[in-house]
């Protein structure tokens, strides 16, 4: 892509000025607050807009700021329609909840063409913005990069306020692809000639590192696919495990591992022939050169040795002087062509060393996904999932059984782990299998019945970690017992804003992790026929307010 002359010196002459000024606070283009940039937006009339965040709070924050400015975006016709869109989206939600859910600030916004969009929103705050957005209702959104997968909102205008974001371990720069995905929001078929995408300048900006988002046409399709245990038994269940595993070979996953595989095979096969024309020249016509070379390359180890080891100096040293006097006894030391051949020896030696660390990577990646399912079959063979090849009765259980923890739900079941819990403590216990902490730190647990059921998943957790340890297999995640107290909470009757007021957890979160919970009692419950009052009375605990009138998009 070819960058505006305009913009490279307009640049250039602001690093000049910051540089200039560096005694004193930095100087440069004034940085607009996000009221003033939509603002200005609205001036050029590139909205709708979209600003990507790649922060919740911040979004929210976004928000709060442009009403705080008096930035109206909307008419009384445009307010009319809104009002009646969020009556019969919302008007189901209970009136003592709508101030935990942020309803009248959410509203406010809304009213004045302005909304926040992520995964922290209740979900039917996320349609209802989502369809005043698509029929221009609301103007500017601020949003997580979520909103780019999946959801059919294209915007006149695109604003990125950054080209990094948080992982979860460190700022990283967004790559081409992603960037094209959030860029790709701007311009709406049949409505806008072209879109704009805006990428907010600040002191850190290379105009060129842009450029080369904006240009890369190609971005890779890397498969993420792996069997499951459930995804095990249930093809081993269907087409036996020969034909089961055969279809594994086919997938997208192993083409690709297959695939780079070619290409460290291709540098194999050169650096083999390099390595033996090396060789050729190290001959020595008076003895195995090969042979003398070896001896000096362990003389250099155990120098190495000799010098990080004291305990094991006198040793090395002796084995050293050892060698020495072999080395001058080989034929080839008597060679006056011996330096020469030595370092053509010692190359072919660096690429030999080469070849058997490629080998090593292309046997890690050749029939990577066959042998995960082989690894998989053998922990469901030992656990008692497969007998003589067959699925048994656990395994047909298993096969019920949906989720990262699959294989731990299924053993806590056939451990008796939920037998003798009430109807709130099934819920709470249940939680731990589908909930994911957003932070490291370690929660506390419920005492009595639930803190023994739990005592006994993490046992059962430690069985299966060791197991896949032994098998060379990636562990599952362990059971998180972060949610259990809300769980509980609700489970136990109580109001949302009671359960959320001492967890720092969002209504969007809360509801996504007890729809979650609720899908996994409905599998549980056609897995375990006995336990199905135990189940039905838990749901009925749980299906209720905000989680009943979620909507579909959790």
């Amino acid at each position: 892509m070819k960058l505006s002359p305009e913009l490279t010196k307009l640049e250039r002459d602001t690093y000049k000025q910051i540089r200039g000024n560096w005694r004193d606070k930095p100087k440069g283009p004034k940085v607009l607050s996000r009221a003033e940039i939509i603002e200005k937006l609205n001036r050029e009339g590139m909205l709708p807009a979209i600003t990507f965040i790649f922060s919740r709070k911040a979004c929210d924050a976004a928000v709060k700021q442009c009403l705080q400015s008096g930035i109206r975006l909307t008419n009384e016709k445009d307010r009319e329609i809104i009002r009646a869109i969020v009556a019969r989206n919302i008007g189901n939600l209970a009136q003592e909840d709508l101030v935990v859910l942020g309803y009248y600030e959410w509203f406010e916004g809304l009213e004045r063409g302005i909304a926040s969009h992520h995964a922290g929103l209740l979900p039917a705050f996320k349609t209802t913005v989502e369809e005043l957005f698509q029929r221009g209702l609301v103007k500017a959104i601020f949003a997580t990069e979520t909103l780019a997968l999946g959801i059919n909102m294209p915007a006149r205008t695109v604003v990125l306020e950054k080209l990094s974001k948080w992982n979860g371990e460190g700022h990283v720069a967004i790559s081409a692809g992603e960037y094209t995905q959030l860029t790709g929001r701007a311009g709406r078929r049949g409505i806008d000639i072209e879109g704009n995408a805006v990428i907010l300048w600040n002191n850190d900006l290379d105009s060129n590192s842009v450029g080369g988002l904006a240009s890369t046409r190609t971005y890779p399709l890397k498969s993420s696919f792996k069997p499951t245990y459930n995804m095990s038994v249930n093809l081993i269940s269907q087409f036996g495990s020969e034909k089961a595993r055969s279809s594994l070979e086919s997938s997208l996953a192993q083409f690709q591992a297959d695939k780079a595989v070619v290409g460290l095979a291709k540098q194999i096969r050169k650096n083999e022939k390099a390595r033996d024309e090396l060789f050729v020249e190290s001959a020595c016509h008076l003895g195995d050169f090969v042979d003398y070379s070896q001896m000096r390359a362990d003389i250099k180890k155990l120098e190495v040795i000799s010098k990080r080891d004291r305990r094991r100096r006198v040793d090395a040293e002796e084995e050293i002087a050892s060698i020495r006097k072999r080395l001058k006894n080989h034929p080839s030391h008597a060679c006056p062509d011996r330096e020469n051949h030595a370092r053509f020896s010692e190359r072919a030696q660096r690429l030999q060393r080469e070849i058997d660390g490629l080998s090593e990577r292309i046997n890690s990646r050749t029939n990577v996904i066959a042998k995960r399912f082989d690894r998989i079959k053998i922990i469901l063979d030992d656990l008692g999932y497969i007998k003589k090849g067959e699925i048994s009765e656990a395994g047909r259980m298993l096969a019920k059984i949906y989720g990262e923890t699959d294989l731990l739900i299924s053993e806590s079941i056939r451990e008796g782990v939920f037998e003798q819990l009430s109807a709130v403590d099934l819920v709470t216990v249940i939680s731990c299998f589908v909930y994911e902490s957003r932070s490291e730190e370690s929660s506390k647990v419920p005492r009595g019945d639930v803190g023994v059921a739990l005592g006994k998943i993490s046992k059962i957790y430690g069985k299966i970690y060791n197991l896949e340890n032994e098998h060379n297999l990636e562990p599952m995640r362990a059971p998180d017992f972060g949610f259990c107290w809300p769980a509980q909470r609700w489970a136990s009757g109580h109001s949302l804003t009671s359960v959320l007021k001492d967890d720092d957890l969002t209504v969007g979160d809360f509801v996504r992790n007890m729809k979650q919970i609720v899908d996994l009692l409905r599998q549980l419950r056609g897995a375990i026929k006995e336990l199905e009052p135990l189940i039905d009375s838990a749901l009925l605990k749980i299906d209720r307010g905000v989680v009943v009138y979620a909507g579909a998009a959790v």
